[in-house]
């Protein structure tokens, strides 16, 4: 068993290098495949959090809701797809790296690019489940539309009434989300089996999503479905006092807390102290 744990175990070190060289390939990658897989991300993403407000409403247990809602994100993760959270922290390891053609009009791209495809997979998913709810919006769509407009408005609208300290206050909770989620991601790298992926993943993911943390892609979906179920605050108010303030948070969280940490320590470590005897 022990002999087992170590070969699939990858050492700090040799995760560093991991990410930085998952950042270039990132960059390298085509158009077409940056899109499909952002795309991919987004919708696999919503259809989780979909999933999680639905088993939170049925059983009245928040808790259980986190505790399935990493479902999704361990399957896009597994199927290689890409989420803006993700981007955030990896892509610039490759620039500081000096990786060849890495600029910072690339790493630019590839953000814009996974924004893009995100945003079109969450949305798709937001109006395919309005569709369904509603049997193609000739019926209210219950519990669930009310719910998910409360969550809209109170996460917009609600963070307005604070003012400026509002708008800093959904920062943080940007900053604390990717802090976990790319921990999630980095800790996945640290085992080559799926069930060691699975289980490093989980308990970040879980965390980042009952302790209510703001991740851009999720209020991707989140927000413009509580829109079509007739959410009384505007796609203005959603990008103002969420979505921007949640993605510039998801960038220092991810970037600054686990990609710069990991790069820093364990990829360009300094030289050890020499002790006089």
């Amino acid at each position: 068993m022990s002999e087992q744990m170590s070969t699939d175990y990858v050492k700090p070190n040799d995760l560093a290098k991991a990410m930085v060289d998952a950042g270039e390939s990132k960059v390298l990658l085509s158009t077409r495949d940056t899109l499909i897989r952002a795309y991919m991300a987004g919708a696999i993403l919503g259809l989780a959090a979909m999933f999680a407000i639905t088993v939170t409403i049925n059983t009245g247990s928040p808790l259980t809701g986190a505790i399935l809602f990493p479902v999704g994100f361990i399957l896009l993760y597994l199927l290689g797809f890409d989420l803006l959270t993700g981007v955030f922290m990896l892509v610039p390891l490759a620039l500081l790296d000096k990786r060849r053609g890495v600029t910072v009009n690339q790493v630019l791209r590839n953000w814009g690019l996974v924004f893009i495809g995100n945003f079109a997979g969450a949305v798709t998913v937001a109006f395919m489940m309005a569709f369904i709810l509603t049997f193609g919006f000739t019926v209210s769509a219950g519990a669930v539309a009310e719910k998910v407009g409360h969550i809209g408005m109170t996460r917009t609208l609600g963070y307005e009434s604070h003012g400026i300290m509002g708008w800093f206050t959904i920062f943080v909770r940007g900053i604390l989300c990717n802090w976990m989620v790319s921990t999630g991601v980095a800790a996945a790298m640290l085992s080559t089996s799926a069930i060691g992926k699975i289980f490093a993943m989980w308990m970040p993911i879980m965390l980042f999503f009952y302790m209510g943390f703001e991740h851009s892609v999720v209020n991707m979906f989140l927000f413009p479905f509580a829109l079509i179920m007739g959410g009384d605050f505007t796609f203005g108010d959603y990008l103002l006092w969420n979505e921007l303030p949640t993605a510039l948070g998801n960038l220092v969280g991810g970037l600054l807390f686990v990609g710069l940490m990991m790069y820093v320590t364990h990829y360009k470590t300094a030289p050890k102290r020499e002790l006089s005897l």
